[in-house]
């Protein structure tokens, strides 16, 4: 949610020109939303392969049997999307509020 805050914060300028050549609310709140989204993809496939692969080198150094469940994968997956769903509204609806007036003189 930090970065998502410091990325709406930064991009205020380009916010503001946005909404003002006719950009709706609803596409700045779609576009953070698919930003916050794709973080979260990116970031639970990359915990889903290193936790895998952590567990086949646990298997191979330690000779402890591991075992990867499929319904623990897909639900670790699923929870990392509502993540980044559930902590990318606020930003997002925070950008979707600027006055575009406001934005446009931001520095």
């Amino acid at each position: 949610m930090n970065i998502l805050l410091v990325s709406v914060t930064e991009r205020t300028r380009e916010i503001g020109v946005r909404m003002a050549v006719g950009a709706k609310r609803r596409h700045i709140l779609t576009q953070f939303l698919i930003e916050a989204m794709t973080l979260s993809v990116v970031g639970g496939m990359m915990g889903i392969l290193f936790g895998i692969a952590g567990a086949k080198m646990t298997t191979i150094i330690a000779g402890w049997p591991t075992i990867i469940s499929g319904d623990t994968v897909i639900t670790a997956f699923l929870f990392s999307l509502g993540v980044g769903l559930f902590f990318g509204l606020y930003p997002a609806n925070k950008a979707a509020r600027l006055n575009p007036i406001d934005a446009l003189r931001y520095e």
